[in-house]
């Protein structure tokens, strides 16, 4: 690979699979070292006091302190923004922390919010419970119904968030209409592509102006490290309207520096990391962002194996008797499978839902008698994950939330990992025979 700036990895012209392994990286100068190395370090040593001062004003880039930027982190956010097609990205040490982190760099007390119904329950719970602690205020909308979105607007409305593909049910609106909806009212679209990952879905080709991952899930795609980050797009106007004074009005702890004027298509970014990520601290560690750049390297081959076993498995699980239905957008019976197909030809990852004739005791003795699915609260996973979401990750809701969002007492939720799917399909048919 040269090292000409004219070929330089991370630009659009070098093909996903180039990008996923270059991107953001290059041999360490000092050593030759070729993989990106390990930077534990807290902090960093400056030039001399003018050097500092500038670091500090944020007039020059470089490295200061951990907590704010770190090499080995810096080289996944570049890694994760140019495969989203986006123009900057900041890390964080989940998933929740980059969504926290994301609507704290421009919500105010008082705000309001409108999001997608079908949502990871943590999210649900992060967004109708703690977030209302902190005077955001957030409604739902049903992205199957996209003009749902447009009625629960309201005056104070700043931002509408939606997933890509919704964990667990994998349900896919119509993304490029709800971008429109949101363009309207001035705000951004937010969206959660952490199913999809930017090899599926790009949600910046199609209207987003802000991507959350979690990086814990297919990014990393071993899960052993936690990680999250948030992507700016670089096209939204902050100052269309006079919605985010904290991006275009003076900053009191920057000596007036208006974020949005003075970084212009990532001001999002730097204020995300400059004041949101220094003041709330959920660092990713280096050793995670290792772990994840390691990870990504392999994510194209990967996902065209979970998509390719997802398939099997759902038609599978579609046929089987003690099964009563397959929540799965690349199944022609899913409701979302027109936007499937218009958005992700490709495919739409591997977690999806089903729901079991024995309710909710036959969800339960299902994950209890899996021998090779792993019991356990993850997905995109090298192995297949199996989860009952009204006992664990769901349980926090009422029963109508559950159902409402698509994860009710019947519903068992899969990611369908990378082993022989004949062998997959094998542990769930002895395992719903036990559960029936």
């Amino acid at each position: 690979m040269s090292k000409q700036p004219e070929t330089d990895p991370g630009r659009p012209a070098w093909g996903f699979e180039t990008r996923a392994i270059h991107a953001g990286a290059a041999p360490d100068a000092l050593t030759g070292a070729r993989n990106t190395p390990i930077h534990h370090s807290t902090s960093y040593v400056f030039d001399d006091v003018d050097h500092a001062a500038s670091l500090f004003n944020l007039q020059t880039f470089g490295f200061i302190y951990s907590r704010l930027t770190n090499p080995t982190v810096a080289v996944l956010e570049e890694r994760i923004a140019s495969l989203e097609n986006a123009r900057a990205a900041c890390a964080a040490g989940s998933g929740h922390a980059a969504q926290f982190l994301a609507f704290f760099t421009f919500m105010e007390p008082g705000d309001h919010f409108v999001a997608s119904r079908y949502l990871y329950g943590g999210s649900i719970t992060q967004f109708g419970v703690t977030f209302r602690k902190l005077g955001w205020d957030c409604s739902f909308a049903d992205p199957l119904e996209p003009a749902t979105f447009r009625d629960a607007l309201k005056a104070n409305s700043k931002a509408i968030f939606i997933e890509s593909v919704s964990n667990p049910s994998s349900i896919i609106g119509d993304i490029e209409t709800i971008a429109g909806i949101a363009d309207e009212a001035g705000i951004p679209l937010i969206v959660d592509n952490t199913i999809a990952t930017p090899c599926l879905f790009n949600p910046v080709d199609h209207g987003a102006d802000i991507v959350i991952h979690s990086t814990t899930k297919y990014l990393n795609g071993h899960g052993n490290s936690m990680g999250g980050v948030i992507v700016e797009s670089g096209r939204f106007d902050w100052a269309r309207n006079d919605k985010f004074p904290a991006l275009t009005t003076p900053d009191e702890a920057y000596h007036g520096l208006t974020f949005y004027e003075t970084f212009g298509d990532f001001g999002f970014t730097m204020r995300a990391r400059a004041v949101a990520l220094r003041d709330f601290g959920p660092t990713l560690s280096p050793t995670n962002a290792f772990m994840t750049i390691t990870g990504i390297e392999t994510l194209p081959l990967r996902m065209e194996r979970h998509v390719a076993n997802a398939s099997e498995v759902a038609a599978f699980l579609d046929a089987h008797p003690a099964v009563a239905w397959v929540s799965f957008a690349a199944l022609p019976s899913s409701p979302s499978y027109e936007w499937k197909e218009k958005y992700m030809p490709k495919g739409c990852g591997s977690v999806f839902t089903f729901g079991l004739k024995g309710g909710y005791e036959a969800g339960t003795r299902l994950v209890e008698n899996c021998q090779l699915l792993s019991h356990l609260a993850n997905v995109g996973d090298t192995r297949s994950l199996v989860l009952h979401p009204a006992s664990t990750t769901h349980r926090q809701l009422t029963e109508a939330q559950q159902i409402a969002a698509g994860a009710g007492p019947d519903v068992v939720r899969i990611s369908v990992g990378l082993e022989t799917v004949e062998d997959i399909i094998r542990d769930l048919d002895q395992a719903l025979r036990a559960a029936s």
